[in-house]
C-alpha cells in the first residue's frame, strides 16, 4: 500500500517537472513572444519578467491547497476570490485557471470514490445534466457582463458561501422515511460500506424537484463565477435530498468534473485560459493537497476553518469594493 501511495506522489511529481519543463522550454525556443504576450495579458503590463508571476501563483496556490484540504473545502472556491483580490490578473482569466484547480482535483479523486461507491452514477448524472448545461450559460453570461458587475456578483456570493460555511450542520445519516417518485423513477438509492464499523450502510433520496431546481442556481453560479461548486452541492444533497454525508461529498466531487468541465470548454474557446496561470496554480494546489492530508491529522481543522471563513469573508469584501471602483 504505501509503496503503491509513493509511486503514485513520485508519477504525479514527475508529470509536473515535465509540465514546468515544457513550458520554460516553449518559453526559450518559439514561445517567447507568445510567453510575454501572455504575461502582459496576465498583469496589464506589470514590469515583473515573465517568470515572476507564475513562479509567486506556484507558491501561493501550495499554501492554499494545505489550507483547502484543513479546512474540509475545494481549492476552487478559494482560488478564485483570493487570486482574482489580490494578484493584479484580469478576472476573466482568474475564473478561467478557478474552474481547470477545480476540474483537476475532481478528476483526480473521481476514480477512487466510484470504486468504493461513495459517489453514485444515478445521483450525479441527472443533477449533474441540469448543472452541466446551466454552467455553460452561466459561463457565457459571466464573460458577457462588465468586470465590476461580475465583482459585485462574485463578492457577495463569495460571503454568503463564507455564512453558508459558518452556519451549516452537515448531517452524517439524514432520515429518510420515503422515496418520492422522482428519486424512485431514477433509482437514486445504493449501498456502500462504512470502513470505521464494517457495517453496510443503505440510503436513499427524497425532496428530488426542490434539489434539481437549486442545481441550476449552482450551475449558473460555476459557470459564472468559475468556482467549483462542492460548497453548494454538499448542503443540497446531503441536507435536502437526504443522501449520506459521505455520499454527498464523494457525489459531489465527481459532478465538478462534469459541471466544471462544461464551463471551461466556454472559456478555452474565448481565450480566457492562459497555461502561465492554468499550470502553476494545479500542480501547486495538487502538491499542497498532497501535504495537507499529511498535515491533516496534526493539524486543528476547526482553527483553520473558522480561519478560512474569515478569509473568504475578507476576499468577498474586497471584491465588493474592487467592483464598486473604491
Amino acid at each position: 500500500m504505501l509503496r503503491a501511495k509513493n509511486t503514485k506522489i513520485i508519477f504525479f511529481t514527475a508529470v509536473c517537472i515535465c509540465l514546468l519543463a515544457g513550458v520554460f522550454a516553449w518559453a526559450g525556443a518559439d514561445g517567447g513572444v507568445a510567453v510575454a504576450k501572455e504575461a502582459a495579458m496576465m498583469t496589464g503590463n506589470s514590469s515583473m519578467p515573465w517568470w515572476g508571476w507564475p513562479l509567486i501563483l506556484l507558491f501561493f496556490c501550495f499554501i492554499l491547497g494545505i489550507i483547502a484540504v484543513l479546512a474540509g473545502v475545494g481549492g476552487g472556491v478559494l482560488y478564485v476570490p483570493l487570486v482574482s483580490g489580490f494578484f493584479p490578473f484580469h478576472l476573466d482569466f482568474v475564473r478561467g485557471a478557478g474552474l481547470l484547480v477545480a476540474l483537476a482535483g475532481a478528476l483526480a479523486a473521481g476514480p477512487g470514490l466510484l470504486r468504493r461507491n461513495l459517489a453514485s452514477l444515478r445521483l450525479a448524472l441527472p443533477v449533474a445534466l441540469i448543472a452541466s448545461t446551466c454552467a455553460i450559460g452561466g459561463a457565457f453570461l459571466g464573460l458577457a457582463l462588465p468586470t465590476n458587475v461580475v465583482q459585485l456578483c462574485l463578492g457577495g456570493t463569495i460571503m454568503f458561501i463564507a455564512i453558508l460555511l459558518l452556519t451549516s450542520k452537515n448531517v452524517v445519516r439524514p432520515h429518510v422515511e420515503k422515496q418520492d417518485a422522482i428519486s424512485l423513477a431514477l433509482g437514486m438509492s445504493g449501498v456502500y460500506m462504512e470502513e470505521s464499523t464494517g457495517e453496510a450502510v443503505e440510503w436513499k433520496t427524497h425532496r428530488t424537484l426542490q434539489g434539481m431546481l437549486l442545481f441550476i442556481v449552482i450551475g449558473v453560479m460555476a459557470g459564472m463565477f468559475g468556482l467549483g461548486a462542492g460548497w453548494a452541492n454538499v448542503p443540497v444533497l446531503n441536507m435536502l435530498m437526504g443522501a449520506p454525508l459521505k455520499v454527498a461529498v464523494g457525489t459531489s466531487k465527481f459532478l465538478l468534473s462534469i459541471t466544471d468541465t462544461s464551463a471551461a470548454w466556454v472559456y478555452l474557446n474565448q481565450g480566457c485560459v492562459i497555461p502561465l496561470m492554468a499550470i502553476p496554480s494545479i500542480i501547486g494546489l495538487m502538491l499542497g493537497s498532497f501535504m495537507g492530508v499529511r498535515l491533516l491529522a496534526k493539524a486543528k481543522p476547526k482553527f483553520i476553518r473558522y480561519m478560512v471563513i474569515g478569509v473568504l469573508l475578507f476576499a468577498g469584501g474586497k471584491a465588493l469594493l474592487k467592483g464598486l471602483g473604491i
